[in-house]
């Protein structure tokens, strides 16, 4: 998949494109479907299939304390896109000019910049500052400007609308299940191995810990994960998605112990697969306290683990 960073680096690649515009946090099976659509439409007029989005998100730059935590950071979503096929992901930061563009002046920049000549959106889009652009004006902005518009109906499974926000709810309800029937795979987050305090390999749980890059996290605690991209096969795990506040932690980090491995992994990239949630983060009095917990935790997420991949 191709990768377009700036508006600069857009005059470069001319010959026209289907289009789609938004934030694709997740990749879930709604955004799946809408690309499969851009997909069909880009091989009917011979063009490449492109999906622009914004980095932060606007809900991130206008509001970072209440914006809602990530599904994917930006490398996630880009691996996510290519796995689906787009041909073409443009990335454009937003700030304040971004913010400020008039529905025109962004009606202008998908023409002159990217040369659409097809949009597949979603039932609910709009955009340009104040959320002014609606699919109406896009489409009569499409009839000046020798562009088409196609809206896509809501993809609907179960009964119910997905959406990244229902993704999220399902996390923070701990349905890692109802998760992975929204997004059409297990959660993960992907992550390069870091040095840490080793105050897990001093109390006999060795981890690997990952920066998770995001200002909040859908998923926090003690959890059972599977550990991709050490081995051929995934492997077993316990992880800690948190603060820990025991040792007086205040940055958000990933600690993932894997169970029966003692190779080196620093500097690795690899994904954690979250299959259950087996406790909250909590404080404890003494690290002899915690690492008795941390000993019940692995047997548990052992347990669970082992009944998950027998069926």
């Amino acid at each position: 998949m191709e990768l377009v960073r700036g508006l600069r680096n857009l005059s470069r690649h001319g010959g026209g494109c289907v289009l789609t515009v938004g934030n694709y946090d997740g990749v879930h099976l709604g955004h799946q479907h809408m690309i499969g659509v851009l997909k069909s439409r880009a091989g009917e007029f011979g063009m490449t299939a492109t999906v622009l989005v914004f980095e932060p998100s606007s809900k991130e730059f206008i509001d970072p304390e209440g914006a809602p935590p990530r599904l994917t950071r930006w490398r996630e979503k880009f691996l996510a896109l290519a796995a689906q096929g787009v041909d073409r992901l443009v990335t454009l930061r937003f700030d304040e000019d971004m913010r400020a563009m008039t529905p025109r002046r962004f009606e202008q920049l998908i023409v002159a910049g990217l040369g659409a000549r097809h949009v597949v959106v979603g039932d609910d889009f709009r955009y340009g500052c104040h959320a002014g652009g609606t699919i109406e004006t896009l489409r009569a902005a499409g009839e000046q400007h020798a562009f088409s518009v196609e809206q896509v109906a809501p993809f609907v499974l179960e009964g119910v609308r997905v959406s990244s926000t229902l993704v999220r709810g399902r996390l923070d309800a701990d349905d890692f299940d109802g998760a992975a029937r929204l997004l059409g795979r297990r959660y993960r987050m992907l992550g390069r191995v870091v040095h840490g305090n080793e105050l897990g390999r001093t109390l006999g749980f060795p981890t690997a810990n990952l920066r998770l890059l995001r200002r909040k996290s859908p998923v926090h605690g003690i959890l059972a994960v599977r550990v991709h991209g050490i081995e051929a096969q995934p492997l077993h795990g316990v992880a800690s998605l948190g603060t820990r506040p025991t040792v007086g932690g205040s940055e958000l980090l990933l600690e993932v112990h894997v169970f029966d491995f003692s190779g080196d992994l620093y500097g690795r990239l690899i994904e954690v697969e979250f299959t259950a949630k087996l406790r909250d983060e909590v404080k404890f009095e003494s690290l002899e306290s915690l690492t008795a917990q941390m000993h019940r935790d692995a047997a548990r997420a052992r347990a669970l683990l082992s009944k998950v991949e027998s069926g």
